[in-house]
């Protein structure tokens, strides 16, 4: 405890050394964002799903604009292998020749963070994550250590976040880690998950935005277009055959359950009728969905096959056809 007293007083006599107050310095503000493109979050989508169940980690490239402002245009996959929680060092070698080849495409951002997934279990840092996350600091003050996860991300909504360190001598002093000019930095709730694992103790989260541009939009909506060949595409016979069997038997059970049923019927009251059934399949509705579906499947791919057929005849025989028919027709005149 004396030794805490005596830290503190001594980073007091530093501020007012001299006699004069503490000269300014550029505080943080909690209204800092960091503007994520969409190539750079699909990258990360998808290297954290291929990763699945192990977590996985990269650099982030772009810009600090201002005070408020930190961009991430790209990033790229680092060869680390994890557990379940946690994941190695960066190889700072292949950070160097992975940067150097990046410049050689015209790619002259500057790493301004790092991410890694978090499979299943939430965004947070635990303490291999913070001790990374330090290094980076050291390097960069204001990193970026941005976590996604790939298990909980459905389309429309992307479980992600952004973190970075609190300085625990602030923290002692009683001072803010951030100062607060407005609420940008508290219109996302935090997760419960997240508060037991340190946030707002060892490091505070930070706002996430996504900007697109034209081009970007439309590669996104392009991204899933369906075209009208897809229609044409015949589906595998083997694979088809076997659905069709599945079917088929499924019909067989609903049928015989239908049929039973429809006995119980005649021999129940009807305030028993009333809550006999409740909460069980009904094997009519399902008869008719199954048979419907296995109708126009069938149809389908039998139209696809005489569509195949048309189109596979070589042209040259037809115009040979064409050729015997009109000699024919030439003797027929004489």
């Amino acid at each position: 405890m004396d030794r805490l007293s005596r830290m503190l007083a001594a980073a007091q006599g530093m501020g007012g050394m001299g006699g004069g107050p503490a000269p300014d310095t550029n505080l943080i503000d909690n209204s800092e964002t960091v503007y994520i493109s969409s190539l750079a979050l699909l990258k990360m989508l998808r290297h954290g799903r291929a990763g699945v169940p192990m977590e996985v980690m990269g650099l982030m490239l772009g810009e600090f604009v201002d005070d408020y402002t930190v961009r991430v245009v790209d990033v790229f996959a680092m060869p680390q292998s994890g557990t379940g929680v946690s994941v190695e060092a960066v190889d700072p070698v292949f950070q160097t020749k992975m940067m150097d080849m990046l410049r050689q495409t015209g790619r002259q951002e500057t790493v301004v963070g790092w991410y890694h997934s978090h499979p299943g279990f939430g965004c947070w840092l635990s303490s291999v994550d913070i001790n990374t996350q330090q290094s980076f600091e050291q390097l960069t003050p204001r990193a970026v250590a941005v976590v996604v996860d790939p298990i909980q991300s459905v389309k429309g909504k992307v479980v992600i976040d952004a973190f970075r360190l609190i300085n625990p001598q602030t923290l002692m002093m009683g001072h803010e880690p951030r100062q607060t000019t407005s609420n940008v930095g508290h219109l996302n709730k935090p997760s419960i998950q997240a508060l037991i694992h340190g946030l707002n103790r060892h490091y505070y989260s930070i706002g996430i935005n996504y900007r697109k541009t034209a081009l970007e939009e439309n590669m996104l909506m392009n991204l899933h277009k369906h075209v009208w060949t897809e229609a044409l595409l015949m589906d595998d016979f083997k694979g088809e055959g076997e659905r069709n069997n599945d079917r088929l038997q499924k019909l067989v059970s609903l049928a015989e359950g239908y049929e039973k049923r429809v006995k119980e019927e005649t021999e129940l009251t009807k305030d028993q009728l009333k809550t006999r059934y409740v909460g069980k399949v009904d094997p009519k509705k399902h008869i008719e969905d199954v048979g419907q579906q296995l109708i126009e499947d069938n149809i389908v791919s039998v139209s696809r096959q005489m569509i195949d057929k048309e189109a596979s005849v070589p042209k040259s025989n037809s115009r040979q056809t064409g050729h015997a028919n009109g000699n024919d027709d030439d003797e027929m005149e004489e």
